[in-house]
């Protein structure tokens, strides 16, 4: 079982996705989106399916706006996947678990385990 780590502030970020040592998925949202509400339980779930292979994070634009500018964030819910430090795919808008794990390759990515 996975848990959702929060990211709020840049010395978290970094510690929980940058230096990471296994694949990212972290989900950039707002309290005040609606998509951002209907995307959290698919990305729990993401988190569920995928355990310790896969870490998931969210981050709140809000509380740490510097993030929006870093990665050019216009437009949330934004999942983006990273991987040593780098974010190397991204999704904007909400979506269901299948085609969020498929637009950003996470199966080819990450071995879900057995």
């Amino acid at each position: 079982m996975s848990k959702v780590i929060h990211a709020d502030d840049a010395v978290s970020f970094q510690r929980e996705v940058l230096d990471s040592e296994v694949p990212v998925l972290v989900d950039f949202w707002a309290a005040w989106c609606g998509p951002c509400r209907m995307v959290a339980p698919e990305v729990e779930a993401l988190a569920e399916q995928y355990g310790a292979a896969l870490k998931v994070v969210k981050v709140d634009v809000d509380a740490y706006p510097d993030v929006s500018l870093r990665y050019g964030i216009r437009g949330i819910p934004m999942i983006g996947l990273f991987r040593n430090g780098a974010m190397i795919r991204q999704v904007v808008g909400a979506r269901p678990r299948h085609q969020i794990d498929a637009e950003l390759g996470l199966r080819t990515l990450v071995a879900a385990p057995t």
